[in-house]
């Protein structure tokens, strides 16, 4: 196994446990969803806007974005929005295991925006995903859950839109994109929450959230340029049983039946989607 294969494996593992991480915080301060997307957008947005100077693509990443590099910030922005009260409403498992379909998901828009007709592997991983996605739904019906589990599901939706933009426009920024999102949402967040009226223990929780969102997405582009994309997606997809084994360990958080069998239906999704396609084959 080569030098660069090795490195790919292990930021793209890295980069799934720190993603892992974002229930933890997000159930671990008493800030409302709107404070810690203030905090966590407000500190995302420095660390990342410094990591961009530091390495002098200011120009690149800012300047020259064009509307598809607008187009993918106010995405991330709508997908943030609902990430974080999905954390609120719903459990950490039901939110992770949504979230795994989302590689299955992109493969989906990917055939109805740029026609890349998909294999018979990512059409079942579309069925068994749509599946367990109604397991996790259904299990939350009438228990409260509700709410925060369309959220998630939108925010699936947003994030499998950027995969594709990304995949459509490979040269397109990407850190610029990730600070704006952050950034277009600081003036709703003041608003609508009273981010100054959190804690300085919690605010310094939410730093340390900012800076796992800021380095995040930076280990997972390194890693993905280093490997096949049908293994980032496997690899990705680590974030989801991650998810869940954290917020059992230290939040004692069981899964509930429902969202175990939906769960699973969707992991193999999409590790079935990502082994048994042809190497042909677009996704």
């Amino acid at each position: 196994m080569s030098d660069t294969r090795n490195a790919g494996i292990a930021l793209m593992v890295f980069s799934a446990l720190l993603w892992s991480t974002v229930g933890l915080f997000t159930k671990s301060v008493d800030a409302s969803a709107w404070n810690i997307v203030f905090w966590r957008g407000a500190f995302a947005a420095l660390l990342t806007s410094t990591f961009v100077v530091m390495r002098g693509q200011v120009r690149r990443e800012f300047l020259q974005l064009g509307k598809w590099g607008w187009a993918a910030a106010v995405i991330g922005a709508s997908g943030t929005a609902a990430f974080i009260p999905a954390f609120k409403l719903t459990s950490v498992s039901n939110v992770a295991m949504i979230y795994a379909s989302a590689p299955v998901v992109a493969g989906l828009l990917a055939w109805g925006w740029m026609a890349e007709k998909p294999s018979k592997a990512v059409v079942f991983g579309i069925v068994l995903s749509v599946l367990g996605m109604g397991f996790i739904v259904g299990g939350s019906l009438g228990g409260g859950g509700l709410q925060g589990d369309l959220l998630a599901l939108w925010m699936t939706i947003a994030i499998a839109l950027l995969m594709v933009i990304y995949r459509r426009f490979p040269a397109l920024a990407s850190a610029g994109p990730a600070v704006l999102s952050s950034v277009i949402l600081l003036p709703f967040a003041f608003v609508l929450g009273d981010p100054l009226s959190v804690s300085p223990h919690e605010i310094g929780i939410l730093a340390c959230f900012g800076l796992v969102f800021a380095i995040a997405p930076v280990t997972m582009a390194e890693g993905a340029k280093r490997l096949p994309s049908g293994e980032t997606a496997l690899l990705s997809a680590l974030e989801s049983p991650l998810a869940v084994v954290l917020a059992f360990v230290i939040l004692a958080e069981v899964p509930a039946h429902m969202t175990l069998i939906g769960g699973s239906l969707i992991l193999v999704a999409v590790v079935s989607s990502q082994l048994f396609q042809k190497r042909n084959d677009k996704w």
